[in-house]
């Protein structure tokens, strides 16, 4: 009877050690659980941080190197819009000296229309821009007494690009005026200080007893209206 009641206590004893292990493995499973749910905790916050900051607009100032340096260089990167303006010559002005007769070629055809008008069309060849003095023109018909007045409103000197031309009407000969000589040929200068250059009539000759010339125009049609 002594060894069954041992034996009661023993298996008590061991039942209870038993409760008291499993209660203490229980504790430790939740802590492990708490330590391990941590750094998840953190590394979600650290994500977040970080996509933040992506998403977040660039304050470094162009040339910074910052990622808004690199857009603001490609738009000021372009090259600026040539001039649309009337006699734009791509800012080369400073550079472009005037007209010499020299630099010229001309060519002068009796016109039908009006009538006693011949159409002076002066052509650059000299292979560069030139300042074309308008007003300046001087034309000498042979066998009449000095150089041709102007007529029509006066001209404004325009640039001639290589290969463009300006043009004038030459008046020969008044319908009111009797006689006259006949010419097969004027001479030609753009200034008074200049040595005229001779050019033959197309269609020529004509009878000449008067002589009248206008300024230089960028149309034959506007250079014999007068």
């Amino acid at each position: 009877m002594a060894y069954t009641a041992r034996s009661r206590r023993t298996t008590a004893v061991l039942a209870t050690l038993s409760l008291g292990i499993l209660a203490l493995s229980a504790c430790n499973g939740d802590a492990d659980k708490d330590t391990s749910a941590a750094p998840s905790t953190a590394a979600s916050s650290s994500a977040a941080g970080s996509d933040a900051g992506a998403d977040a607009p660039s304050t470094a100032a162009p040339g910074d190197g910052g990622s808004g340096s690199g857009t603001g260089g490609s738009s000021g990167s372009g090259g600026s819009t040539p001039s649309s303006e009337p006699g734009a010559d791509d800012g080369q002005d400073g550079g472009v000296g005037m007209c010499e007769t020299a630099d010229l070629g001309y060519n002068v055809t009796v016109a039908s229309r009006p009538v006693n008008h011949a159409l002076l069309t002066a052509t650059n060849k000299s292979g560069d821009a030139c300042l074309l003095p308008a007003n300046d023109l001087v034309i000498t018909i042979p066998g009449l007494d000095g150089a041709s007045e102007h007529m029509g409103p006066a001209g404004k000197d325009w640039m001639l690009k290589a290969g463009e031309r300006a043009y004038a009407g030459i008046l020969f000969s008044r319908a009111d005026t009797a006689g006259g000589k006949s010419a097969d040929k004027v001479e030609i200068a753009l200034t008074a200080s200049e040595s005229p250059t001779t050019v033959p009539i197309d269609d020529g000759p004509v009878t000449v007893n008067d002589g009248q010339v206008t300024s230089f125009f960028g149309t034959a049609e506007d250079a014999l209206t007068y």
